[in-house]
Protein backbone atom coordinates (compact mmCIF):
# COMPACT_ATOMS: atom_id res chain seq x y z
CA UNK A 1 0.00 0.00 0.00
CA UNK A 2 1.17 3.49 -0.81
CA UNK A 3 0.81 5.57 2.33
CA UNK A 4 -0.38 5.68 5.92
CA UNK A 5 -3.97 6.51 4.92
CA UNK A 6 -4.12 3.24 2.99
CA UNK A 7 -2.24 1.16 5.57
CA UNK A 8 -5.42 1.07 7.67
CA UNK A 9 -6.90 -1.32 5.07
CA UNK A 10 -4.13 -3.92 5.47
CA UNK A 11 -5.46 -7.21 6.86
CA UNK A 12 -9.08 -6.00 6.75
CA UNK A 13 -11.87 -8.10 5.23
CA UNK A 14 -14.38 -5.30 4.56
CA UNK A 15 -14.42 -1.71 3.55
CA UNK A 16 -17.29 0.71 3.80
CA UNK A 17 -18.00 2.20 0.39
CA UNK A 18 -19.82 5.50 0.66
CA UNK A 19 -21.39 6.61 -2.61
CA UNK A 20 -23.68 9.57 -3.10
CA UNK A 21 -27.26 9.95 -4.30
CA UNK A 22 -28.08 12.67 -6.84
CA UNK A 23 -29.14 14.97 -3.99
CA UNK A 24 -25.76 14.45 -2.25
CA UNK A 25 -27.02 12.10 0.47
CA UNK A 26 -24.28 9.58 1.34
CA UNK A 27 -25.05 5.84 1.39
CA UNK A 28 -22.49 3.53 3.00
CA UNK A 29 -22.27 -0.17 2.16
CA UNK A 30 -19.83 -2.75 3.58
CA UNK A 31 -18.19 -4.73 0.77
CA UNK A 32 -15.43 -7.25 0.21
CA UNK A 33 -12.36 -5.79 -1.45
CA UNK A 34 -8.93 -6.62 -2.76
CA UNK A 35 -6.07 -4.17 -3.14
CA UNK A 36 -3.13 -4.12 -5.54
CA UNK A 37 -0.69 -1.25 -6.02
CA UNK A 38 -2.89 1.19 -4.14
CA UNK A 39 -6.01 0.41 -6.20
CA UNK A 40 -8.99 -1.30 -4.59
CA UNK A 41 -11.29 -3.74 -6.40
CA UNK A 42 -14.85 -4.69 -5.49
CA UNK A 43 -17.71 -6.38 -7.29
CA UNK A 44 -21.46 -6.03 -7.11
CA UNK A 45 -24.69 -6.97 -8.80
CA UNK A 46 -25.02 -4.75 -11.87
CA UNK A 47 -28.38 -3.34 -10.78
CA UNK A 48 -27.34 -2.55 -7.17
CA UNK A 49 -27.88 0.95 -5.83
CA UNK A 50 -24.16 1.57 -5.33
CA UNK A 51 -23.53 0.82 -9.01
CA UNK A 52 -26.24 3.26 -10.08
CA UNK A 53 -24.79 5.93 -7.77
CA UNK A 54 -21.25 5.38 -9.12
CA UNK A 55 -22.54 5.66 -12.68
CA UNK A 56 -24.05 9.00 -11.69
CA UNK A 57 -20.94 10.26 -9.85
CA UNK A 58 -17.53 8.58 -9.43
CA UNK A 59 -16.90 10.39 -6.13
CA UNK A 60 -16.83 7.94 -3.20
CA UNK A 61 -15.27 7.57 0.23
CA UNK A 62 -13.87 4.39 1.74
CA UNK A 63 -12.97 3.31 5.27
CA UNK A 64 -12.17 -0.07 6.82
CA UNK A 65 -15.16 -1.61 8.59
CA UNK A 66 -16.60 -4.82 9.97
CA UNK A 67 -19.25 -7.00 8.31
CA UNK A 68 -22.03 -4.75 9.65
CA UNK A 69 -20.39 -1.55 8.42
CA UNK A 70 -19.06 -0.31 11.76
CA UNK A 71 -16.05 1.83 10.90
CA UNK A 72 -12.58 0.75 12.02
CA UNK A 73 -10.67 3.71 10.59
CA UNK A 74 -10.83 7.07 8.83
CA UNK A 75 -12.61 7.92 5.61
CA UNK A 76 -10.48 8.31 2.50
CA UNK A 77 -11.75 10.27 -0.50
CA UNK A 78 -11.61 8.25 -3.70
CA UNK A 79 -12.89 7.87 -7.24
CA UNK A 80 -14.71 4.76 -8.41
CA UNK A 81 -14.94 3.42 -11.94
CA UNK A 82 -16.93 0.51 -13.33
CA UNK A 83 -14.62 -1.75 -15.30
CA UNK A 84 -15.42 -3.16 -18.70
CA UNK A 85 -15.73 -6.93 -18.91
CA UNK A 86 -12.21 -7.40 -20.30
CA UNK A 87 -10.68 -5.97 -17.10
CA UNK A 88 -12.90 -7.93 -14.69
CA UNK A 89 -10.81 -11.16 -14.58
CA UNK A 90 -7.89 -9.37 -12.89
CA UNK A 91 -10.19 -8.03 -10.17
CA UNK A 92 -11.84 -11.42 -9.61
CA UNK A 93 -8.45 -13.14 -9.45
CA UNK A 94 -7.40 -10.80 -6.62
CA UNK A 95 -10.74 -11.25 -4.82
CA UNK A 96 -10.60 -15.04 -5.24
CA UNK A 97 -7.09 -15.12 -3.74
CA UNK A 98 -8.26 -13.11 -0.74
CA UNK A 99 -11.66 -14.74 -0.05
CA UNK A 100 -11.04 -18.24 -1.42
CA UNK A 101 -13.74 -20.87 -1.33
CA UNK A 102 -16.45 -18.59 0.05
CA UNK A 103 -16.16 -16.29 -2.97
CA UNK A 104 -15.96 -19.19 -5.40
CA UNK A 105 -19.20 -20.63 -3.99
CA UNK A 106 -20.86 -17.21 -4.36
CA UNK A 107 -19.60 -16.99 -7.95
CA UNK A 108 -21.10 -20.40 -8.71
CA UNK A 109 -24.53 -19.42 -7.42
CA UNK A 110 -24.43 -16.08 -9.24
CA UNK A 111 -23.72 -17.88 -12.51
CA UNK A 112 -26.40 -20.45 -11.76
CA UNK A 113 -28.97 -17.67 -11.20
CA UNK A 114 -27.62 -15.72 -14.22
CA UNK A 115 -27.06 -12.61 -12.13
CA UNK A 116 -25.15 -9.90 -13.96
CA UNK A 117 -22.26 -8.50 -11.94
CA UNK A 118 -19.81 -5.66 -12.43
CA UNK A 119 -16.36 -5.02 -11.04
CA UNK A 120 -15.36 -1.61 -9.78
CA UNK A 121 -11.98 0.00 -9.20
CA UNK A 122 -11.51 2.51 -6.44
CA UNK A 123 -8.59 4.93 -6.65
CA UNK A 124 -8.02 6.65 -3.30
CA UNK A 125 -6.93 10.26 -2.92
CA UNK A 126 -3.77 10.94 -0.95
CA UNK A 127 -5.08 11.98 2.48
CA UNK A 128 -7.83 10.66 4.81
CA UNK A 129 -10.80 12.71 5.99
CA UNK A 130 -12.34 12.67 9.43
CA UNK A 131 -16.05 12.37 10.20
Amino acid sequence: MQNAALEQFAHQKYLSLESFRKDGTPVATPVWFAEADGVFYIYSLADAGKVKRIRNSPRVRIAPCDIRGKLKGSWVEAEARILDESAAPHAHKLLNQKYGLVKLIGDFFSKLRKRKRVTITINPAESPTRT
